[in-house]
């Protein structure tokens, strides 16, 4: 059987001078991998030739990294809003409603989250410890595979279904959140502060799942979180059984 493709949205890193370029952490690629797909990256160039690219995928995983530019929920910059591409924002906005638009399965993390919520209308909370009262620490200060706070699951959600629990513990390694909800998806998780952590599309079509937390990073040492790559690959070789659209 034919394995899936999975385009990885790509961020951005700068080496030196003579070394910059698309970047995605490792742990992207091995969870992709372990579970019967086959990874690809997709460096953000142009809206209209990251549509050209998606004929490739069977899946699509909106990977973390930069901030979102706050132009795109019609809000100024905050103070201590980070780095941000326009041009990322825009490959990645196009993706999302195209990914939506035709069923394409759909896992968006971290950024992806915010990125995913933003194309469809929502918002976001630019900088959690300076905006949210009370917030939890969700920039961790342990390695990336450590899970570091809980989140609690709504039992009527596919995470639920995939868990099996109404709590889990996740990493955690951002500043920003989602915080007007897109009325195309619905919150399925949260953490103690009332921070969004996962989402899903309220239609019944292809997998479109958003988690603020790596998964990716906890996958190779964690079944449980390995679950959420299985169905996301499971639903990606469904598509290519029969034929995409």
């Amino acid at each position: 059987m034919k394995k899936p493709v999975i385009g990885i949205t790509g961020a951005y890193v700068n080496h030196n001078f003579f070394m910059e370029g698309v970047y995605v952490h490792h742990d992207y690629h091995k969870a992709v991998a372990a579970n019967g797909g086959v990874p690809i990256i997709l460096p953000f160039i142009t809206p209209e030739l990251a549509l050209e690219t998606l004929s490739l995928c069977d899946g699509i995983i909106l990977s973390g990294g930069e901030d979102v530019d706050p132009q795109f929920f019609q809000e100024d910059p905050h103070p201590h809003l980070g780095q941000v591409i326009l041009e990322r924002d825009l490959v990645e906005i196009a993706i999302a409603k195209y990914a939506i638009e035709h069923n394409i399965p759909l896992l968006a993390i971290c950024r992806g989250i915010q990125i995913l919520n933003v194309a469809l209308g929502g918002s976001l909370i630019q900088d959690i410890p300076s905006q949210v009262e009370d917030c939890i620490q969700h920039t961790q200060k342990v390695k990336r595979s450590q899970d570091t706070h809980w989140v609690t699951i709504s039992k009527d959600s596919l995470l639920f279904k995939l868990f099996g629990s109404e709590r889990i513990r996740v990493n955690s390694i951002h500043h920003q959140a989602i915080g007007r909800v897109a009325e195309d998806l619905r919150v399925v998780a949260q953490s103690s502060d009332g921070i969004v952590e996962a989402v899903e599309s309220i239609h019944p079509n292809a997998f479109t799942v958003g988690v603020q937390w790596h998964p990716e990073s906890m996958a190779i040492h964690n079944t449980t979180m390995n679950k959420l790559f299985e169905e996301f690959i499971k639903s990606s070789r469904e598509r290519t059984v029969t034929g995409g659209l």
